[in-house]
């Protein structure tokens, strides 16, 4: 029987010294030139101390035009590699695995950015009233989608270069690759839609071409939603049937999420009238994955007691993702091995606007990641909306500079197409 500290060995033979993984939550602490900052650096180094067996980074952007939000990593060219490798160093510091989360956003691209957004088809993000936060998306062409093929390689192999020991291809949560997943994002009438062998053709792609660019002992991952909560959208079978064309992939293990930015279950919200556990959320489904996956499965989704995180090693899953607990306690995986029962809790935002509300959890989330990358104290009792306020007028600050940044990178490419 294996405990919450029984070391995991990968497919690719590599080994993660215990069960317990920080998943991914996004920063926002990139610095001027979009690479990792001091901040950054300090707040994995919280991490890394408190003893995770896996490190996951929060997403960095395959594409600099393509951002999830203001204050994204970019890692495109090999421009700022010896920043990427000292927070290879901070992340791999007491022996975890520390893998980078490597992202394209497709349409869920926030319009103040001012930048073109694509995805599959020129569907846009349905928030009701709220909506027009995200722009109406161009199709992609073939072009397109051979040029984000090429994108995720380059990230790949560059994080490799960096030290970090494996990647993690984000499928999930409504961005592009999950956009191309789900039939309600994906209405093409060509070989990337229609079937879900179609619709999973990019990932596989991707997968696929990532494997082959890196060394055998590189961890290459795959984050994929267990369902997107949306009728119609992307199911528990598809699911299933997307992890058995993974197993002849080579993939060293697939993290199991759900949801989007239009049915946020990630946060513990379903727009399909499923009801989702307190903790764990996505326990249940995952079992149902688990009985065809060849590779190690991992449940990411409101974990932060320690029975809760052995009820998901118990049922058979090889690791159990936390995140929210991680960014109140960052000691916690260290806690639990010393017999410590801590279980950090945010209470939760009950505003009658869900939209606003996941926006002040969110919110309250990165306050406390601010703090920790300070080297303060997490301030779990934080006002929601003073945290939101807080994030807006940074946000604000970090758009702005992110414009003065891709003005820069556009300025350089037409000066280099001049001079070929």
């Amino acid at each position: 029987m294996h405990t919450l500290f029984t070391p995991l060995t990968l497919p690719n033979g590599q080994t993660v010294p215990n069960r317990l993984a920080k998943a991914a939550m996004e920063e926002n602490m990139a610095d001027a030139d979009q690479a990792p900052s001091r901040q950054l650096l300090r707040l994995y180094r919280q991490w890394a101390d408190g003893e995770a067996g896996l490190i996951l980074t929060g997403n960095v952007m395959v594409d600099g035009r393509a951002m999830t939000g203001p204050g994204g990593v970019v890692l495109e060219n090999d421009a700022h590699l010896p920043r990427f490798s000292e927070w290879a160093q901070a992340g791999r510091a007491r022996g975890a695995q520390f893998w980078m989360q490597i992202n394209h956003p497709g349409r869920q691209m926030p319009a103040a950015m001012q930048q073109a957004t694509v995805a599959p088809s020129a569907i846009a993000v349905d928030l009701g009233k709220h909506s027009k936060i995200f722009p109406m998306p161009r199709e992609m062409t073939e072009a397109d989608i051979a040029d984000v093929i090429q994108r995720f390689v380059t990230a790949a192999r560059l994080a490799q270069q960096s030290g970090f020991t494996g990647v993690e291809i984000h499928a999930a949560h409504g961005y592009l690759l999950s956009q191309f997943l789900s039939p309600l994002s994906n209405q093409r009438q060509d070989r990337w839609g229609g079937s879900i062998e179609n619709r999973a053709r990019l990932l596989t792609d991707i997968v696929k071409a990532v494997r082959a660019a890196v060394a055998p002992t590189f961890a290459v991952a795959v984050k994929l939603n267990s369902a997107d909560f949306q009728r119609g959208g992307f199911s528990l079978e598809d699911a299933r049937h997307v992890v058995g064309m993974l197993n002849d992939l080579q993939v060293d293990l697939v993290e199991l999420s759900g949801g989007s930015y239009e049915a946020p279950a990630m946060q513990g919200e379903a727009r399909d009238g499923r009801t989702l556990a307190r903790e764990a959320y996505f326990l249940e489904f995952a079992k149902e994955v688990a009985n065809i996956a060849r590779m190690p499965l991992m449940v990411t989704g409101g974990i932060r007691r320690r029975a809760v995180a052995e009820n998901v090693i118990d049922s058979g899953i090889a690791m159990a993702g936390i995140a929210t607990a991680l960014a109140l306690q960052p000691s916690l995986p260290r806690d639990w091995r010393a017999g410590l029962d801590s279980v950090p809790v945010l209470k939760p935002v009950t505003w009658k606007d869900k939209l606003y509300a996941a926006a002040a959890n969110m919110a309250v989330i990165k306050f406390q990641l601010n703090r920790l990358s300070r080297d303060r104290a997490p301030q779990p009792g934080v006002s929601p909306l003073r945290a939101l306020i807080a994030q807006q007028i940074g946000n604000a600050l970090r758009t702005r500079q992110y414009r003065r940044w891709a003005a820069k990178q556009q300025i350089s490419s037409s000066h280099l197409a001049e001079v070929k």
